[in-house]
């Protein structure tokens, strides 16, 4: 998924691009001029205590170009209004995009302080940008008179969304309303910092000991590695199982140890509810209460219809279209596997009933009766290496780019590794940055952001990508492994990656990945396909040992079972993006209790008791740390709609790399940014927009 680093930023202001054009000030690296290769942050240079007074200076810098800007006698033109506001706000970005990074990535308890510290600041900041009425009145006469600016299609593009994000933060409001919107906003900026240091607190705390032989029973030998790797990164002797997706998730599949596997899952579900200091229901209610309070004030009847409206998706109403057309389809199928997970239970002689913890454990045994797959031995053909070759030899078959590594760059953690980007004539792209493993500095999950955005106004700069994910590190000198999920999560983010790297747009705030959050996923969840593509999985799926290629009888197994489990992964999806909206679109009210009102949604939906919604409310860190995903958890099922479809154009083409297929991709899709509408971009690649079945289809979820 994208980054959930604060969405302070409307278009040019704030855009995450950082620049090497700040004055000199002695002592804080983060205000000189940058001369390191690809003007990267000094890391070896920052310490934590720079932010402060580098912010201060951002700030003040920020607040006198958006002076300039509103205060100038000149009428309002487009070069001296748009095209400014895209310049302004570098020295923000460049302090910004350092320290929110490293804020997820590797943070401490400073850090965490000066986050909490800055949230509700740099809302207040933007807030101020967005109601000022020089500042608006110029935007607007602007958007009155666009039809005859002589605008050529990015231009038009910038200033539309441009005028529509200032009114959707409140620009035309009067200013009673404009008050009580900055409040709102400054307090959603606080709540939303503790909600996610909250998770990562219990998330750091968390560790289930495994202290004797027994309790390693039936945990493959790359687990028990994982296990232990994880004691010695928190200065523990023996083995330990932490909250990590990647360690919890296959503890959970592979344990015998049922009482294990109970303690570890309440604990991975509970994380946010503790009734301690860190727990999120008081928080999570207060957002509620604000979001609703917020788009009341914008004449939205509910927050969803406010953040809905500004997607593809456009209303609650056809949202939940697509929910529920997969939704009974989905519980259907997981009807079925349970009932077959409870004859294989029985075949076993465990006569008891299927609980949340039993359905992995459960269904790794089935699968590797009905398909003879092995996860153990699935994963010895995954290791870290091959799985980014694979990567990369696909982004080089498609797009012509090739990724060199450099190992002499200053990056901000000793797991960090960095790849420098370039067309195959040589031309730059952009450097890519992989942060792959877990550790308790870093908050769960997979994402990627950016140090720098590419942009062509003024200079043609490149952008500077950070891929983050939490993988289980492997023992010494032993190579990681990945599981498939795990090699599908390294796809996805290198597809968010890519759509950053290869955007070729004028404005920064067009750059990338700012396009609509139903759209946003559709680079990410297309690129997955050609990890299970034949054509590469092949060539780069190699034994970890051996070096011998996955066997084709293997290769055989794993599709058949593609769609193994898939009711189940389904359901589990869909109960938090169906929950996300249930909380947005007017059916919680305040003074409801947020996780009463959670198992209320999932009764009223007929959830099976033997499933847990994927991202429970007190730890959804996707809609609560922000606004990022709120009421739009749906969007990866929305934009799977589209992937679905769009892989399919190269299976038409005969050729999975085809190239005329790949070019069209390239130039409205990735290449594109927000320089159109993001239906029209689909057109324009494909010719029409795509039905939900292709979608059934693919998780065999189709009648």
């Amino acid at each position: 998924m994208r980054s959930r680093q604060p969405s302070l930023q409307f278009n040019g202001i704030g855009t995450m691009s950082t620049d090497s054009t700040t004055a000199g000030a002695p002592g804080n690296p983060l205000l000189d001029e940058w001369t390191t290769p690809f003007a990267m942050p000094p890391f070896a240079r920052i310490s934590d205590e720079h932010f402060r007074p580098a912010y201060t200076a951002a700030f003040a810098a920020h607040n006198a170009e958006i002076a300039a800007i509103a205060d100038d006698p000149a009428p309002a033109t487009f070069e001296n209004t748009i095209v400014a506001l895209e310049r302004a706000g570098r020295l923000m970005s460049k302090v910004g995009a350092t320290f929110w990074n490293l804020a997820g990535s590797d943070t401490n308890d400073t850090l965490q302080a000066i986050e909490r510290e800055m949230a509700p600041r740099l809302a207040a900041h933007y807030d101020a940008i967005t109601s000022n009425t020089r500042l608006f009145n110029r935007i607007d006469a602007l958007h009155t008179a666009r039809d005859t600016l002589n605008l050529d299609t990015e231009q038009r593009r910038v200033l539309e969304r441009t005028h529509l994000g200032f009114v959707r933060a409140g620009a035309a409001l009067d200013a009673t309303a404009k008050a009580r919107m900055s409040e709102i906003k400054q307090r959603l900026a606080s709540l939303g910092t503790t909600f996610s240091q909250n998770v990562l607190a219990d998330e750091k705390a968390y560790v289930l000991a495994l202290a004797s032989p027994d309790d390693l029973a039936g945990l493959p030998p790359f687990l028990v590695d994982a296990a232990s790797a994880a004691a010695r990164e928190r200065g523990l002797d023996g083995h330990v199982v932490t909250l990590s997706r990647s360690l919890i998730e296959p503890f959970l599949t592979f344990s015998d140890r049922r009482d294990l596997r109970e303690k570890a899952f309440k604990a991975w579900i509970g994380r946010g509810e503790s009734g301690g200091a860190t727990d999120n229901r008081a928080i999570v209610a207060e957002i509620l209460a604000l979001r609703q309070e917020r788009a009341h004030l914008l004449g939205y009847r509910t927050f969803a219809d406010y953040k809905l409206d500004d997607t593809m998706a456009k209303t609650p109403a056809r949202v939940l279209e697509l929910l529920d057309a997969v939704w009974a389809p989905a519980v259907r199928r997981a009807g079925e596997e349970r009932d077959t997970l409870k004859a294989h239970a029985r075949k076993l002689g465990l006569n008891h009933d299927i609980e949340p913890w039993d359905w992995r454990y459960l269904a790794e045994k089935v699968r590797r009766e009905t398909y003879a797959i092995d996860e153990a031995e699935l994963k010895s053909y995954l290791p870290l290496e091959q799985v980014l070759a694979a990567a990369f030899h696909t982004a080089h078959e498609l797009f012509g780019i090739v990724f060199e590594e450099r190992r002499d760059l200053p990056l901000y953690h000793p797991d960090v590794r960095a790849w420098e980007v370039k067309r195959t004539d040589g031309r730059p792209v952009g450097l890519f940055l992989g942060d792959y493993f877990a550790r308790p500095s870093k908050r769960s999950g997979a994402w990627m952001s950016s140090f720098r955005v590419q942009r062509r106004i003024d200079d043609d700069i490149r952008p500077i990508i950070v891929n983050v994910a939490n993988f289980a590190k492997s023992a010494d000198g032993k190579p990681a492994l990945l599981s498939f999920d795990d090699a599908r999560t390294l796809f996805h983010e290198l597809g968010h990656g890519l759509h950053g790297l290869l955007s070729d747009v004028t404005y920064p705030s067009l750059a990338g990945t700012a396009v609509a959050r139903d759209f946003v996923e559709l680079p990410s969840q297309l690129y997955e396909h050609w990890l299970e593509a034949p054509e590469v999985l092949t060539r780069f799926a190699r034994h970890a040992g051996t070096g011998e290629p996955m066997p084709a009888e293997l290769l055989a197994r794993l599709k058949a079972a593609r769609t193994f489990n898939q009711g189940f992964q389904t359901i589990e999806y869909l109960a938090s993006a169906l929950v996300d909206i249930a909380f947005h679109d007017g059916d919680w009210k305040p003074g409801d209790d947020p996780v009463a009102f959670e198992a209320a949604t999932l009764a009223r939906l007929g959830m099976p008791r033997e499933i847990v919604m994927r991202h429970r409310t007190a730890h959804f860190t996707h809609v609560f740390s922000g606004d990022g995903y709120s009421s739009g958890y749906y969007s990866y099922l929305w934009s799977e709609v589209l992937d679905a479809d769009a892989f399919q154009a190269f299976e038409e083409a005969g050729n999975v790399f085809d190239r005329a297929t790949a070019d069209r991709l390239l130039r409205f899709v990735y290449a594109a940014g927000g320089s159109r509408p993001e239906g029209e971009a689909y057109i324009a690649f494909r010719g029409r927009l795509p039905a939900v079945d292709g979608l059934l289809r693919m998780r065999g979820l189709a009648a």
